[in-house]
């Protein structure tokens, strides 16, 4: 399968620098960033904090000067900028780095087009920017010491603990009722789906999705953690490990 290519547009005026590289890594999961720039007035120091990180990054700094009070005139030149790179045809997708509904429309624009996209913003972003993107990140999950090894074996060691402390949602009716409806609606006539499956229909349904919200590294543990549900793996040939399905557990 061919590798997508991607824009990264940052807001810095609307998130963190702190957690760049984990950004940076986290995004090469869903292509090869071809483009990364970032916007501010440079002349502000607010944003005094990305310089630092720009150069080690290979992130283009964008100025863009505030001329009226109040106003911010880096959405304008972020917006500019990426459907410049649209109709250039140079890249298969973009990645959206704020916590700034102003960017709902862009994120829906660039979906019209057939454009992937992905968006990564703090908790606090609004609601109409996620939904508008294909997968949204919270920046807040991507510190180094929150991910969990990725083994079977050791997952399953894992979901002994308690989630991590750090997690930015919790297991709560809400989360349960969305994985059983969504087992519901994918499931086969005997009631079980495959994880994959599973996973896949969920993050269409709810874009900010993600295990590691929970303080989980995957779906079968976070699954397993809240010990509702039916779960069977079946072996494959000389696969150890084997397939994982997940059925909803018939109460009575």
């Amino acid at each position: 399968m061919k590798e997508r290519k991607l824009a990264v547009l940052i807001d810095a005026d609307n998130v963190p620098y702190g957690n760049i590289k984990e950004m940076l890594d986290e995004i090469a999961k869903y292509g090869n960033p071809i483009i990364k720039r970032i916007y501010a007035d440079w002349t502000n120091k607010g944003v005094s904090g990305w310089k630092k990180v720009l150069l080690e990054n290979a992130i283009t700094p964008i100025q863009q000067y505030s001329y009226t009070k109040g106003k911010n005139s880096t959405d304008s030149a972020l917006i500019i900028d990426a459907m410049d790179l649209l109709y250039s045809e140079k890249v298969d997708g973009f990645c959206i780095v704020s916590s700034d509904s102003d960017f709902t429309r862009l994120a829906t624009r660039l979906r019209e087009a057939a454009m992937y996209v992905i968006g990564i913003g703090e908790k606090k972003t609004p609601k109409p920017f996620i939904t508008a993107c294909d997968k949204f990140v919270y920046i807040e999950i991507l510190k180094r010491d929150n991910i969990l090894p990725d083994t079977l074996m050791k997952e399953e060691i894992k979901t002994k603990n308690k989630p991590k402390d750090e997690a930015v949602g919790r297991i709560d009716q809400d989360l349960t009722n969305l994985l059983k409806e969504s087992i519901e609606e994918v499931s086969d006539d005997s009631g079980w789906v495959f994880l994959g499956v599973l996973g896949n229909h969920i993050i269409k349904k709810r874009k900010d999705f993600d295990p590691r919200n929970y303080g989980f590294s995957k779906l079968y543990p976070l699954i397993k953690q809240t010990d509702i549900f039916d779960i069977e793996i079946r072996k494959t040939g000389d696969n150890q490990n084997g397939h994982i399905y997940i059925k909803n557990r018939i109460s009575g």
